[in-house]
This record gives C-alpha cells, structure tokens and sequence, in this order.
C-alpha cells in the first residue's frame, strides 16, 4: 500500500467531528476513472462545508504515484485543526490524506448478480448534506451491521418516510416501463459519481417519488458504484431474512445498463445473460 504521511493529528476536525470528505476512485495502471466527477464532488462537498479542496493541477498529480495495477486511491480531506469545540476556525487550513490500495473484482456477482436485504435503519433528511461524500458514514456503518451472512452482499436503504435511497455502499436503480429510475437524493444519500455519469448519459431517470413499491414491482433492478460497476438485484430479504414478494430477472436491460456503466470504469463487458 502507497500513502501519504500516516500522521494524523489527534486535534484533526476529521478525527474528532467527522469534519472533511473522502472519495474512492478506481485506477488502472495509474489512469483515473470518472476522474472529473470525483473531482467535482470533492470540489462541491468542500464549498457546502466550507473550506477549500486541493487545487485540480495538485488533485491530478496523484494517479500517477499509484503502484501498476488494479488499485483504488482514496482520498480523505479534513478541515484540518483548530477552533473551539464545534466552531471551525476561520481561517481553516485543510489536510488531504491519501492511499493506494489494491483492488480485486468479484465478477461473479456481475454475471450472477446478488442477494440483498432491507435495512431496519432509516436515513435521516438533510439536506445540506445530501448528495456529498462527508466523512460522518455512522448510519452506514450501523446499517451494515445489521447483517454478517455473507450470502447477503447489500443493503438497502430508506429514509424516515420509506422512500427508497442507496444501498449502504452503493447506489440503486430499478427498470420498469422501459426505463432505469433511480431514487433523488436531494434530502440525503451519496451521489454516486458513476450515478451522475449516467444520468448525465441518459441512461437514468431520477425518481421523485420512491416507495419501496416501485423496486418491489419492477422487472429488474441493479446496484452500483464507481469502483465495483453494476451488480444486477435477483433475490431480496426483509429485515427479519424472510424473501420479499418482488422477482427481477437478469435480463437485456440489465445487460445494457452494465455495459454502460463498465465501459465508463472500464470493466470488462458482461455477455452471458439468465
């Protein structure tokens, strides 16, 4: 593994408050995917907070210390240290920490696809949150501890209305009437970088309203992410492990909606279908 200097100070606001942001891209042989949305998402999660993201010419220097390989570099930038309790300093100097790690596909889940739950933890509304990578992850965290069967490779996430919103580490999209939704995450969950390239593509359409419902009746259905491309949904338990009503089918939408996603990461392309 290749990183920055692994001191962190124990008075960093990242440490202490959750204060800062974190991206994961995933990198071949030094090359950046969806290099210009993780960019911009870090950009914009650091005006929503407040403070400054490294410059563009400095973000981009770092692909290229990457190790030859499949690796995933993360990023975490922190306000730094300094105020008093709660209250940010003014000015904040911030800190970019970073690594490179070693990264391995599990192409089995893009051909077989996945067995997913839903979670009893509900997301709580923010709006001046929504959509950024923030660092303060405890409701994932708690979510994701709901379950240790490793058969169960998701969970599925909804907010404190049982609108539909993300996995815990991934986002959702669901086809029916011949088009992929994908729930608005304009009141909380993470826009997804992959997410936003496809809908920026076309290739999804935001749904306004999402009841649990609408995944539930859909054909098919898929989770994904920028690092992990797309795992199509085949089978999914309720919070107590009992099957859910809904059946999705790996299908041809699915196969499109994979093909589309893995050209942008530059995973192989799925051929076989069941």
């Amino acid at each position: 593994m290749v990183e920055s200097d692994p001191t962190i100070a124990l008075t960093d606001r990242g440490l202490a408050y959750g204060d800062g942001l974190f991206e994961t891209v995933l990198l071949r042989d030094g090359v950046a995917r969806l290099w210009d949305e993780h960019c911009e998402r870090l950009s914009q999660g650091a005006q929503r907070l407040g403070f400054e993201a490294p410059s563009r010419a400095w973000l981009d220097a770092l692909p290229g210390k990457a190790p030859a390989g499949e690796h995933v570099l993360k990023i975490t930038l922190t306000r730094g240290s300094g105020g008093r309790g709660y209250r940010p300093p003014l000015p904040a100097e911030p800190r970019c920490y970073w690594q490179f790690i070693p990264f391995t596909p599990m192409p089995e889940r893009w051909v077989q696809g996945i067995t997913v739950r839903l979670c009893r933890l509900r997301l709580a509304c923010q709006p001046v949150l929504a959509g950024i990578k923030h660092l303060n992850r405890l409701e994932n965290v708690l979510a994701r501890q709901e379950w240790q069967d490793d058969t169960i490779a998701e969970g599925i996430l909804l907010n404190d209305r049982d609108q539909l919103i993300e996995a815990t580490a991934m986002n959702l999209a669901w086809h029916d009437q011949g088009r992929w939704w994908t729930p608005a995450l304009t009141e909380c969950g993470v826009e997804g970088t992959l997410r936003r390239a496809l809908i920026e593509r076309g290739h999804l359409s935001v749904a306004d309203h999402a009841p649990l419902s609408r995944l539930l009746n859909s054909q098919s259905a898929c989770l994904f992410n920028s690092v992990q491309g797309l795992w199509p949904i085949v089978m999914c338990h309720d919070a107590d492990g009992h099957d859910t009503p809904g059946q999705w089918r790996i299908d041809e939408a699915v196969r499109c909606l994979q093909r589309e996603a893995h050209t942008l990461l530059g995973h192989p392309p799925v051929l076989s279908t069941s």
